[in-house]
């Protein structure tokens, strides 16, 4: 039996060191028919390339700085050939059995677009550590059709999707006028309305957390409900839900940037009437805010 191509997308900047190890994650895995396209945001040396030329199936291509990983993976998508697209950071790794695992579950289940999986998290060392990531309370909170579960209350983590090739030219694009750190999201709740999500609750991919990554996320994340309203304007304007499903969508928005409240008390207020102008009279809202502010 023919095993059908994946292409693995990796941006990278100057992480010549990390690199390496994630390209051995990629040369390790029990599925062999991969791709590899390595796309170099910039850089300021040629290590990069070095290392790529140690291995084979890697495409190594380079272009002008853009600041963030949309537009690598953007160009990676154009580039690829697969079947079957998987995006790795060039910080985090893999379980040789990924692929392996995850297009066994795509070619068995065919009204799946996608399927992800949670994570285990690594030091900057590579060293494993008894936290996973990713891991739902319930398993059909992540499992088939999630378009209305997921808005607002949780995403994929980035590392372990596979995702059919035309489930993403239906969705399109990473958005590249988003800031970094939330274009994943953005992208991954388009899918969430385009096609199901198979969750295999096996950690399939180790996530490392260092210095680097472990900074000013909520800072960028109260300006994504704006993000994602944008996604439900469209979805309702084509039919795809209704009045109904959008204004309780719309309010799993807000839920979320109350949770911010705290933290960014005028600037979360200001985005929350932005949002829905009658957001502080809709189901349970005031109860948590007074929950936020006074008890967390």
């Amino acid at each position: 039996m023919i095993q059908p191509l994946v292409s693995v997308i990796i941006p990278t900047y100057n992480r010549g060191t990390f690199l390496k190890q994630a390209l051995q994650s990629v040369a390790d895995q029990t599925y062999k028919n991969i791709e590899i396209l390595v796309v170099d945001d910039g850089s300021s040396s040629d290590e990069n390339q070095r290392i790529c030329k140690q291995y084979t199936n890697v495409s190594y291509i380079k272009i002008p700085n853009s600041g963030g990983p949309a537009k690598p993976r953007n160009t990676g998508i154009r580039k690829a050939k697969g079947k079957f697209i998987a995006f790795l950071d060039d910080d985090d790794l893999w379980m040789p059995f990924k692929i392996e695992t995850q297009v066994n579950i795509l070619s068995e289940n065919l009204s799946f677009g996608l399927t992800h999986s949670p994570c285990q998290v690594i030091d900057e060392n590579g060293k494993l550590q008894d936290i996973i990531i990713g891991r739902p309370g319930t398993y059909n909170l992540k499992h088939g059709d999630v378009s209305m579960k997921m808005l607002g209350n949780w995403t994929l983590m980035m590392p372990t999707p596979l995702v059919r090739k035309s489930v993403i030219e239906q969705v399109g694009y990473f958005n590249e006028s988003i800031p970094s750190a939330l274009e994943d999201v953005e992208f991954w709740t388009r899918c969430s309305f385009i096609t199901k999500f198979y969750y295999c609750d096996k950690p399939l991919a180790l996530y490392r957390k260092h210095d680097q990554n472990i900074s000013t996320a909520n800072d960028k994340y109260i300006n994504l409900p704006l993000y994602l309203k944008k996604i439900l304007n469209n979805q309702y304007n084509q039919n795809r839900i209704t009045k109904k499903q959008y204004n309780q969508l719309l309010n799993n928005t807000c839920q979320s940037q109350i949770k911010l409240l705290k933290q960014y008390p005028l600037k979360g207020v200001l985005k929350l009437f932005q949002l829905d102008i009658f957001w502080l009279f809709k189901k349970n809202n005031l109860k948590m805010i007074i929950y936020i502010l006074f008890f967390k």
